[in-house]
């Protein structure tokens, strides 16, 4: 608010003052209102925005990918079915090639579940597919520790989904940047979620400028009203904090 009074010979009073901070008290709770308001419909936007892509990639994997390979797996039980008679040697060819093409089309709708939740989620709980995730590379130079309560209580599932991510791509960094020995994964319950992952690397460049990785972790935890930052303690490494509500 950019206020003057009426000339320099008459400025405010007490009574003009009180007026006008009760007044840009009032404005400031309705500007506020209205820039949560504009956050609010633009993460709406952003919500459906990513709906619709995962619909369209799910229905475009479905239609191009599942859909020609089952069609032609009845084509060949129809030909293996009319020939089985007359050319047994060609019938079973046929059953054989289906049985390979069956089996890559298990692991394609694998694969689609996979993208949507992680299975490991569901078999083993956040902080064993974790664990599970990090055994990976214990083959490689960096040697992963992932801590964590003993016992972890029910989660959201969208917050599952949003750590398991985040330390996934993490992870990716880590291995593929670093030039760490070590790298901490470290989960906190208490009225939020904290993740804290931790590496002894290079740490990040003054000029670094963060690629869609980080972007996207970012956006996994904000998304869910938590928080997340980046930075370089000055002993060395790197640093990953995200806090979500549970």
């Amino acid at each position: 608010m950019l206020l003057s009074h009426r000339s320099s010979a008459e400025p405010f009073s007490k009574a003009d003052l009180k007026v006008l901070h009760d007044m840009a008290r009032q404005v400031g709770i309705v500007s506020h209102s209205i820039l949560l308001y504009k956050d609010l419909q633009w993460s709406r936007q952003k919500l459906v925005n990513a709906r619709e892509e995962e619909r369209r990639r799910l229905r475009r994997d479905l239609h191009d990918g599942l859909g020609p390979s089952l069609a032609s797996l009845a084509i060949k039980i129809d030909v293996a079915q009319s020939i089985m008679d007359q050319d047994p040697f060609k019938s079973q060819k046929l059953l054989i090639e289906m049985d390979s093409q069956i089996k890559q089309l298990i692991q394609d709708i694998r694969r689609l579940v996979y993208s949507l939740r992680p299975s490991t989620l569901d078999e083993l709980g956040l902080l064993s597919a974790i664990r599970e995730l990090a055994s990976q590379y214990k083959m490689g130079p960096i040697h992963f520790i992932v801590q964590g309560p003993e016992s972890c209580p029910p989660l959201p599932a969208a917050v599952e989904v949003a750590v398991f991510r985040i330390v996934q791509e993490a992870i990716t960094n880590v291995v593929r940047h670093s030039g760490a020995k070590q790298c901490i994964i470290d989960i906190t319950l208490d009225k939020t979620l904290l993740l804290t992952v931790i590496d002894d690397g290079l740490g990040l460049s003054d000029n670094l400028q963060f690629g869609i990785g980080i972007k996207s972790m970012k956006e996994r935890a904000e998304e869910l009203g938590g928080s997340f930052y980046v930075h370089s303690p000055s002993a060395g490494g790197t640093e990953i904090k995200a806090e979500l509500p549970i």
